[in-house]
């Protein structure tokens, strides 16, 4: 199934995300690349087009890889010198291994059973788990117009999904993990928010 457009130009992708979240936009990605020192290993998951290492992680010489169902994406970023793979986060593989496994904005995706994707987020985090994800969505909009049009929008090309979490169903979905919730805090604006996890050892493959 073809992505929509804003998972195929990574221009498009900036410029449509820049008005969803507006003078916050570029809040979102520093709320997450505070959370990781400099030169830890860094796997980002649902990568896109890597502007969280490309504006806010490169300068911290991390050791970056990002994944994403794109090909164009990953195709382009390895053009650029980031690595970059294919990757079907729904698929039963393990992820590669690293100090911080994250992922923004796409945790939906994986509803509504979004457990699995998590569980190999932490088996993979040597450290910690980063999840951020919108609580505000056009997609609830009343707007039937519009809330299906952001729904096109933001296929990234394994079909449409209408699930979107609200603040309450987040936090109910981490209930589970509330053990291993180091922190959880809505970036300013108040779309999205995010959670970090400390890993846990024993989730780990051998």
């Amino acid at each position: 199934m073809a992505a929509s457009l804003i998972y195929q130009e990574p221009l498009i992708y900036e410029a449509i995300m820049l008005v969803l979240y507006g003078r916050h936009y570029f809040t979102r990605y520093r709320a997450v690349a505070d959370l990781i020192p400099p030169e830890a290993s860094v796997v980002d998951v649902c990568c896109g087009p890597a502007v969280l290492y490309h504006r806010y992680l490169r300068h911290k010489a991390v050791r970056y890889t990002g994944l994403d169902l794109s090909e164009n994406f990953v195709r382009q970023l390895n053009k650029r010198g980031i690595r970059a793979s294919v990757w079907d986060a729904r698929a039963h593989d393990a992820l590669p291994m690293a100090d911080y496994v994250v992922m923004q904005a796409s945790l939906y995706h994986f509803l509504p059973d979004a457990g699995p994707v998590l569980q190999r987020m932490l088996q993979a985090a040597r450290k910690q788990v980063i999840i951020a994800e919108p609580v505000r969505n056009l997609t609830s909009s009343p707007m039937r117009v519009l809330a299906e049009n952001s729904r096109r929008l933001t296929d990234p090309g394994d079909g449409q999904s209408s699930h979107r979490f609200t603040e309450e169903s987040l936090n109910t979905f981490f209930l589970p993990y509330t053990s291993q919730i180091a922190n959880a805090f809505l970036i300013p604006g108040g779309r999205e928010k995010v959670f970090v996890l400390n890993a846990d050892a024993s989730l780990r493959s051998a």
